[in-house]
């Protein structure tokens, strides 16, 4: 009741439709600094040093370098994030923004939400897309958790529009932050991490169709088996 009571009167001090028409100006792009109340912030950082076992490292060579915890930790160590990301009232404030219908991912996502660490030097991922394998979209939100470091979540925006200039911006993702975007439209990178930095980072998928061909979900699962969760994560379950 209380996760329910902070977030509901979090959206309420905001002026949803300023941000909906900044959402849909910025090609579905929005930022929402300070979104975060600092009742469930202050939760969540409780909680993190108690995860710390349950990060799983990652490395491809001139793609990325991490750490991640999928959701299925997370409902088992601190199932407060999970709690927080059915919220309804997180629900309907996205899809206000958003103008869609959102649904929860199937309980076999592991990113439906997950925890990113940049915790050692050099950490970054390198530009990509929130490639949707889903029939329908795919809306990423981050929330900035941690963010003592000089790296930041570099986009460009208007890339996937021919006709349009594209505009490369980038921000630090400071803690209660919130960044949502539709994953196809995005691309983003996160810059290298500078020594004795750290930075983590929430995210929350959500979707406006659960359908996923077989060929997709092998496709997405061997992703997040090499790129975030490790294969006994991915396939051990």
């Amino acid at each position: 009741m209380k996760l329910q009571t902070e977030i509901s009167q979090a959206i309420a001090a905001v002026d949803s439709q300023k941000l909906k028409a900044e959402f849909q100006a910025q090609n579905e792009f929005l930022v929402v600094e300070n979104f975060l109340p600092h009742a469930i912030l202050n939760e969540f950082l409780s909680l993190l040093p108690s995860l710390q076992p349950a990060i799983n490292r990652n490395y491809i060579p001139n793609h990325k370098k991490g750490g991640s915890i999928s959701r299925y930790h997370l409902d088992n160590l601190a199932p407060i994030f999970g709690e927080f990301y059915q919220l309804n009232a997180v629900f309907d404030f996205f899809n206000e923004i958003t103008g869609e219908k959102l649904l929860s991912c199937p309980d076999a996502d592991r990113h439906t939400y997950a925890l990113y660490y940049y915790t050692e030097p050099g950490d970054h991922i390198q530009y990509h897309y929130d490639t949707s394998y889903y029939q329908g979209k795919r809306y990423t939100v981050l929330l900035g958790l941690v963010d003592r470091s000089s790296s930041k979540l570099e986009y460009q925006l208007y890339k996937d529009i021919p006709d349009r200039e594209t505009q490369v911006r980038s921000l630090s993702l400071t803690p209660g932050t919130l960044v949502l975007f539709n994953g196809d439209k995005l691309y983003h990178r996160v810059t290298p991490l500078g020594e004795n930095e750290q930075r983590i980072v929430l995210t929350l998928e959500y979707v406006t169709d659960t359908r996923m061909g077989i060929l997709k979900r092998f496709i997405s699962n061997m992703k997040d088996a090499i790129a975030y969760f490790g294969f006994r994560q991915v396939f051990g379950r």
